[in-house]
């Protein structure tokens, strides 16, 4: 397809794999650790450096339009998130990085299959694979985690207020391992899970591209919000407190700790943007344009005690996930298993952040054999990951497609892959030799 389009043979490839996160939801934009894993799932861009300086990206799937534009002229539409915008964030990154002057132009072909709004992290896949197309077209080098880290900052060009959790696994992903991925500095730590389990992924087939709501970035706001609340209760500098976690390591406290003081801190019901004007003693205007982004201004109601005891226990079940798996004790499916279901009741009920599909396919892999079921990703729709024991995995596979998928819904699996089990992949890479694309 590559010939046929540009009339010329690629140079080299490049995969960026997706990831399922097994726990840790919604905290690594707070500071705190997540514990993902890569998976096989990945997309792949074939590409042929060029002299124009004239950027062509094509797609296998005809969904997604050719889009064409000069490297020296990047402009990326926050308000419409199509597919090209994401390969531009990552482009833009490493253009910014090195202060390029005549970056090359390049033809790409895009294939891949990860399903998209997902949960499984297609978009930052793109981001990364598009960042490392950039840094070997023109002939630079970086360490796979400073790719990490330029990536998860050029992904914001889009709009999105992420973390670094999506960037990191994708190149620091190993095949056979989760790992627990940790910030400021990022580093990763190997964790081997049971060897007698599968990790099996399941889409609700709603599909929720981040970037086109505000669902996502108002949770940000609210963690930012929450922080700053518990820095001044403290008597901190909290105009500088962005995140949870620095507020929790300059207070020296533990996670339980910071709950207690959620508790006392916090009331339940939600606060205006008043209210919270009225806390921080600044302007209305002051909140909109020093602390909030732009598309959660027009918020009425921010729910700062629920977001924040989401997060601290949250944090606290990546830690106990990471320690069981180490310890490995002879329950260690049933205890892993417990945290995913806690971890998903939290992400219902204090963070808000699934739906009625995403809940009803969690029952379900549960009522079929998951010692543990949860949403993986923003939420909102996308995809739920259940710890399976491996004799139970054929039984749980043919029940659940039967249960959840039917009728129209039997076509979007086929059409979405919507069912299958997975493993621990690897990690974002460049390859010379030719794949069918």
């Amino acid at each position: 397809m590559f010939i046929s389009k540009f009339g010329s043979i690629p140079e080299f490839y490049v995969r960026a794999p997706g990831r399922v996160n097994l726990i840790g939801e919604h905290i690594d934009y707070c500071g705190y650790a997540v514990l993902p894993m890569a998976v096989e799932q990945d997309i792949l861009i074939a590409v042929e450096p060029v002299k124009s300086q004239t950027l062509h990206l094509t797609n296998t799937n005809p969904k997604y339009l050719d889009f064409s534009t000069s490297v020296n002229d990047i402009h990326i539409d926050k308000t419409n998130p199509q597919w090209h915008n994401y390969f531009l964030c990552g482009l833009k990154g490493i253009q910014e990085h090195f202060n390029l002057k005549n970056p090359t132009g390049m033809n790409c072909l895009l294939d891949g299959i990860i399903p998209p709004s997902s949960g499984l992290s297609s978009s930052s896949a793109l981001v990364c694979c598009a960042g490392l197309v950039t840094l070997r077209a023109n002939k630079l080098s970086l360490s796979k985690v400073e790719l990490a880290e330029i990536c998860t900052k050029s992904e914001r060009y889009i709009g999105t207020e992420g973390g670094g959790m999506d960037q990191s696994i994708s190149f620091l992903g190993e095949e056979g391992k989760a790992k627990l991925i940790e910030f400021n500095p990022l580093r990763a730590t190997d964790v081997q899970l049971p060897s007698e389990t599968s990790f099996v992924i399941a889409n609700s087939c709603v599909e929720m591209n981040k970037a086109a709501t505000s669902h996502f970035n108002t949770r940000v706001m609210e963690c930012r919000l929450a922080a700053k609340f518990l820095a001044k209760y403290k008597g901190l500098e909290w105009n500088k407190a962005l995140c949870l976690e620095e507020v929790q390591v300059t207070l020296g406290l533990s996670l339980e700790e910071m709950l207690l003081l959620v508790e006392e801190v916090f009331h339940s019901e939600p606060y205006s943007p008043e209210e919270v004007c009225s806390y921080l003693e600044i302007s209305l205007e002051k909140l909109k344009t020093t602390i909030l982004c732009k598309n959660t201004q027009d918020v009425l109601v921010f729910k700062l005690y629920q977001r924040a005891k989401h997060v601290f226990s949250e944090a606290a079940r990546v830690l106990q996930f990471q320690k069981i798996c180490e310890e490995a004790p002879a329950n260690a499916i049933q205890l892993l298993g417990d945290l995913m279901n806690q971890s998903h009741r939290s992400c219902r009920s204090l963070y808000e952040c699934s739906c009625p599909e995403l809940d009803r396919l969690v029952d379900v892999c549960r009522q079929f054999g998951a010692q543990g079921s949860r949403l993986t990703g923003a939420g909102w729709g996308g995809c739920a990951v259940s710890l399976v024991p491996t004799d139970k995995l054929p039984d749980l596979l043919a029940n659940v497609q039967e249960a959840y998928y039917q009728s129209n819904k039997g076509t979007l699996a086929v059409e979405k892959r919507c069912l299958f089990a997975t493993k621990p992949g690897g990690g974002a890479l460049v390859f010379l030799e030719a794949q069918t694309m």
